[in-house]
């Protein structure tokens, strides 16, 4: 029971000490709602004669795209937070914190909770760009999405902390974390309709965990926006199927991140 103790006062620092830094970070809140807004805004407005007839013009493309800047937030927010891990190696703190009294296991938990945190804090921010949209959210709707903005955060921290936890060197772990990155979110139909795309991005989108966080997010945003009819335009998979499937991934990532972690030098 001491043990557990022990564990579990480790893990709740480390999330904490994350929280902390987010806290104090002001010019980082800021930025979380700047760039955004720039996509919906300056993105959105020129893509959206091109998009007018999507879902039968029924759908505005502007308050399409929000759940994918929402889902872009809480991605990069997540798989970055996991860069301290390689900056605290660089810095000699992480070693302290290796031979300190406390499993390595509830030390990678709680990194994999403060990522998690803290990017569930920047998608809230995101939020309040919906009533510019036209997007009013209730508060079922309000809760279930921060549901799956945190089933989505501890996705891809798992994956961040997987990634980093073999870099040496902050030049690696972004270049690293671009190539993976970048890709996973293009093909997730972050900013456009995965319907009627050629059939080699059809079948990546399928085999990308980010895609099925999007579409979740999207189908409970604009539950209230777009017609039922046209809901299916948009959507790819029932809910439950997605909910799943980020679960699934969670796991994949998160088991091999805490093995690997607690195997460090």
């Amino acid at each position: 029971m001491a043990d557990l103790r022990r564990n579990f006062k480790g893990a709740y620092t480390v999330w904490y000490r994350d929280v902390i830094r987010f806290r104090r970070d002001r010019m980082r809140m800021v930025s979380s709602l700047v760039m955004p807004a720039v996509y919906l805004f300056v993105f959105g407005s020129g893509l959206a004669p091109a998009m007018a007839e999507m879902g039968g013009g029924h759908i505005d493309f502007k308050q399409f795209m929000f759940p994918g800047v929402l889902t872009m937030t809480v991605l990069f927010t997540s798989v970055f937070s996991a860069v301290s891990i390689v900056w605290d190696r660089e810095f000699g703190f992480l070693k302290e914190v290796m031979v300190a009294p406390v499993s390595r296991v509830a030390v990678a938990l709680g990194k994999a909770a403060g990522g998690s945190t803290v990017a569930l804090f920047q998608g809230v921010i995101v939020l309040v760009l919906a009533p510019v949209l036209g997007i009013k959210l209730t508060v079922s709707q309000l809760v279930t999405l921060a549901g799956l903005m945190v089933l989505l955060a501890l996705m891809m921290t798992s994956l961040g902390i997987l990634m980093a936890v073999r870099q040496r060197s902050m030049e690696g772990f972004h270049m690293l974390m671009n190539f993976v990155l970048m890709p996973m979110f293009f093909l997730s139909g972050a900013f456009f309709p995965l319907r009627g795309v050629p059939i080699w991005m059809e079948l990546l989108s399928r085999v990308d965990p980010v895609t099925y966080g999007v579409d979740p997010l999207r189908q409970v945003a604009l539950r209230a926006v777009v017609p039922a009819q046209f809901m299916d335009a948009i959507a790819l998979r029932p809910m439950m199927v997605n909910v799943m499937m980020m679960v699934t991934f969670a796991i994949v990532f998160l088991v091999p991140a805490v093995w690997l972690f607690g195997r460090q030098d």
